[in-house]
C-alpha cells in the first residue's frame, strides 16, 4: 500500500504561482508513475500531467503545457506539481495519483493509489 497526501493547495489571484506536494508513505516511491489530476465542479476528472519513475520523462495535458512543470525527488518520497501563470479555469480540486508502471497513464481508471486532494481556487 502507498499512501499519498497532498498539499500546498489555496487561494491566488490570476497570474500567480502555486506548488502542490504530494507525499508518499507506506513503500518506496521510486517503482511508482505518479499523474496529478483535476477535478472542477460539475466536470470529470483530467489529466494535467504526469512523471516517470526516475524523474527522467514528464507528460502533460495541452492545457497546462508551459505553464505547470511536474517533478520528483524520490530521497524525499515527493512528487511536486509546480503551477504558474494561473488562470481562473484552473480553479479545481488537484490530486495525485500512483500506479506501478513504466509509462504514464492519462486514464485515471489505470492508478492504484490517490490522495484526498487540495484544493485550488484561482480568483480573476
Amino acid at each position: 500500500q502507498v499512501q499519498l497526501v497532498e498539499s500546498g493547495g489555496g487561494l491566488v489571484q490570476a497570474g500567480n504561482s502555486l506548488r502542490l506536494s504530494c507525499s508518499a508513505s507506506g513503500r518506496t516511491f521510486s517503482p511508482y508513475v505518479v499523474g496529478w489530476f483535476r477535478q472542477a465542479p460539475g466536470k470529470e476528472r483530467a489529466f494535467v500531467g504526469g512523471i516517470s519513475r526516475s524523474g527522467e520523462s514528464t507528460y502533460y495535458a495541452d492545457s497546462v503545457k508551459g505553464r505547470f512543470t511536474i517533478s520528483r525527488d524520490n530521497a524525499k518520497n515527493t512528487a511536486y506539481l509546480q503551477m504558474n501563470n494561473l488562470e481562473p479555469e484552473d480553479t479545481a480540486v488537484y490530486s495525485c495519483a500512483a500506479r506501478a508502471a513504466i509509462t504514464i497513464p492519462t486514464n485515471p481508471l489505470a492508478y492504484d493509489y490517490w490522495g484526498q486532494g487540495t484544493q485550488v481556487t484561482v480568483s480573476s
